[in-house]
């Protein structure tokens, strides 16, 4: 029969006390596999969301393009209308045709077909595309109380970039007329 010292006996202790510590120190397979699958489900919601911002974005950045661009087509017809010499009362609502301050015979013209805005000079018949997306457009010309020329016209003008429309408006009077 073997016997034990106490300096044996605490090592038989210290080498329990590690077997018992070793078995407790890692993770189990099934900890392994819980840990994944939960961090994949997290991933998948951070993935989706992040897409979801990315294509709000384009669609925000799209109209917002789309808007400037009306705005813009606005602001030049309106600042060139306010100078016009004469303006064509006659004209369909699609339309606007007028002498500019310079004497340019020029024509503003939505055309349904191709949603797009067109500023045509007459003197030449060139063609230039002003806007895009528009869905709509009227020019809607107020004569004077005699008829005898335009005061003041009123201008509409609704665009859309994907399922989002804006409409825009604008009045303008004719200020050669009002001396």
């Amino acid at each position: 029969m073997k016997q034990f010292t106490i300096y044996d006996c605490r090592l038989q202790i210290e080498n329990r006390k590690l077997k018992i510590a070793n078995r407790n120190r890692g993770f189990t397979l099934v900890e392994l596999l819980l840990v994944l699958v939960i961090s994949s489900i997290l991933l998948a919601a951070v993935a989706v969301a992040f897409n979801a911002s990315v294509i709000n974005y384009q669609e925000n950045e799209d109209i917002f393009k789309t808007i400037n661009n009306a705005r813009q087509a606005l602001c030049r017809i309106t600042s060139q209308l306010r100078t016009a010499s004469a303006v064509d009362i006659d004209a369909p609502n699609n339309e606007c045709s007028f002498f500019t301050a310079d004497g340019q015979d020029i024509t503003y013209q939505y055309r349904s077909a191709e949603n797009k805005l067109y500023l045509i000079t007459n003197s030449d018949s060139q063609e230039y595309v002003l806007c895009d997306n528009v869905i709509s457009m009227s020019f809607i010309k107020n004569p004077a109380d005699d008829n005898s020329y335009c005061k003041s016209v009123q201008i509409s003008i609704t665009v859309q970039s994907g399922d989002m429309q804006r409409k825009l408006s604008a009045a303008v009077v004719i200020r050669k007329n009002l001396v």
